[in-house]
């Protein structure tokens, strides 16, 4: 175990795994707590998702290798165990020409990210909610 310290705060980030230099620095930065720093974590990944990627012009030959691309594009960041997104087709026109492609939206983000750091796993999900009419991005989980 490693202990990380920040002002105010002590705590240890729990791996099995060395913990390397820019990790121990990067540590030395948080004021909280494991449980909060992965909370944090999954939200700076739900971000991510939809402040880069929407407004893509996509299309149906497309999205699947846009679903794929915004995975291996959160999975490459700290601390993601999983990254899965899938886009919703509906929205889409079959026979299309060349102008037949939309911009994504929040809307049609259905995301599920799975981040583990030391002992702490959080599940943090992104969906169209149509009760509140919003792309909603929530913790769903933290064990």
């Amino acid at each position: 175990m490693s202990t990380s310290t920040s002002p105010g705060n002590t705590f240890r980030w729990r791996r099995d795994d060395h913990l390397t230099e820019r990790e121990e620095l990067a540590n030395q930065r948080f004021n909280c707590t494991e449980r909060e720093r992965a909370v944090f974590e999954a939200g700076i990944k739900m971000a991510t998702i939809y402040h880069q990627f929407v407004g893509t012009p996509v299309n149906l030959d497309t999205v699947q290798g846009l679903e794929e691309s915004i995975a291996s594009a959160i999975e490459v960041q700290p601390y993601v165990d999983s990254a899965t997104v899938k886009i919703d087709r509906s929205v889409f026109t079959k026979d299309g020409d060349t102008y037949s492609y939309v911009s994504l939206t929040g809307d049609m983000i259905d995301a599920v990210v799975t981040i583990g750091l030391g002992k702490t796993k959080v599940t943090a999900e992104m969906r169209f909610d149509e009760e509140l009419g919003y792309p909603l991005m929530f913790v769903s989980s933290i064990a």
